[in-house]
């Protein structure tokens, strides 16, 4: 281990090796799609949002003068506690398959960790649970999609190796739609209560449907584990990163006698977009994006967001909402030719949402691991 050192990250040019290296680590990967460099810049400056609620360090693993391995280390102020103490998390984890250096890694991580008073550490999480989640563990045969983590198929070993043990499992479930969604479960719609109806999202009063979005989701998952609430500021800026992103026909809010109790958001799979744009998007790639986003021929679309509100109780309407708010987008679906949907992530222990999307045919794709380890 001698001669790996362990550097923070540093001035700009740190922080682009930092972007840049888990590309070059699986540049013979043919499933890596590459994050918009600009894009990850911003995501782990102070411009994000989350810093308003937490702070993080980045590491670097240098060898023989050349960046071997990344990791970051993150305590939020909005993360559950564990056993009573602060629950530190780490991320961005990439490194060559050498174990020395993914434990030197993780050792650096743990003792920032330690030295912010936390008690725990759990991830991976680009920054929260809120973000990218968990390690690739099985899956590695087909690309991510939009905002999913794709990693090296060695890390998962190397990190139980270092003590780290599972937390909770996530999956990506895929859906085929390309011959529509199955008929039989719209029968339930019929036991719809009078006053329930789905409607299509306002563009217009965008800033209020993602007032909705945050509201349902910090109420529907606050018992979730590992739960962080979207802060206002989060909010904000979901809002204006999400715009260019939305197609009218694929988000969806239901209303129970006036009120929004649910919504359901598609969103075009960007990976497929920019799969050729190597991180790159300015200056010529930009045109390309826009063009693909409107015109483009994108097969697959990511469901990254689903809620509906816990005032609804046990009744009809909370049973069948869910499938009714799946269903609401079908016709755009077929419409724009999109052939798969993901459904990402479902934590494991969401046996009523496993079961629903097995129910019209979704199948698990990939595999995600949460790692946590007592620091006490």
């Amino acid at each position: 281990m001698s001669d790996i050192e362990i550097r923070e990250v540093a001035g700009k040019a740190d922080m682009k090796a930092f972007i840049r290296l888990p590309g070059q680590i699986l540049k013979d990967d043919p499933h890596w799609v590459e994050p918009l460099h600009f894009e990850r810049a911003e995501f782990f400056s102070k411009k994000n949002p989350w810093f308003t609620h937490g702070r993080a360090a980045y590491f670097l693993a240098w060898q023989g003068g050349k960046p071997v391995g990344r990791i970051s280390a993150q305590i939020d102020d909005l993360s559950p506690k564990v056993d009573d103490g602060v629950c530190g998390l780490f991320g961005g984890l990439a490194a060559l398959n050498d174990e020395t250096i993914v434990h030197a890694l993780l050792d650096r991580a743990e003792a920032w960790l330690r030295a912010e008073g936390a008690g725990h550490m759990r991830g991976p999480y680009t920054l929260n649970i809120n973000h990218e989640s968990g390690l690739l563990i099985d899956g590695f045969d087909s690309p991510p999609f939009l905002l999913m983590p794709h990693d090296a198929p060695w890390l998962g070993a190397m990190i139980e190796s270092w003590g780290l043990a599972q937390g909770r499992d996530l999956f990506a479930y895929r859906l085929d739609c390309r011959n529509g969604l199955p008929e039989r479960p719209k029968r339930l719609f019929k036991q719809a209560p009078e006053g329930l109806h789905i409607r299509p999202v306002n563009l217009k009063k965008w800033t209020e449907e993602v007032e909705h979005i945050a509201r349902i989701f910090n109420e529907a998952w606050a018992e979730n584990w590992g739960f962080v609430p979207f802060t206002q500021a989060e909010i904000d800026a979901m809002a204006k990163e999400m715009r260019p992103l939305i197609d009218p026909g694929l988000v969806r809010f239901a209303e129970l006698d006036g009120k929004t109790v649910g919504f359901i958001a598609l969103l075009p799979n960007i990976n497929e977009a920019i799969a050729d744009f190597k991180g790159r998007l300015f200056p010529f790639n930009v045109i390309k994006l826009l063009w693909r986003l409107k015109f483009g021929n994108i097969k697959t679309a990511r469901v990254p967001l689903m809620g509906m509100s816990p005032d609804l109780g046990d009744g009809i309407a909370s049973k069948i909402l869910p499938l009714m708010l799946i269903y609401s987008p079908e016709e755009r679906v077929m419409e724009r030719g999109i052939e798969a949907l993901e459904f990402s992530w479902i934590l494991e222990d969401n046996k009523s949402v496993r079961s629903m999307i097995e129910m019209i045919g979704g199948k698990i794709a990939k595999i995600y691991r949460l790692y946590e380890k007592s620091l006490r």
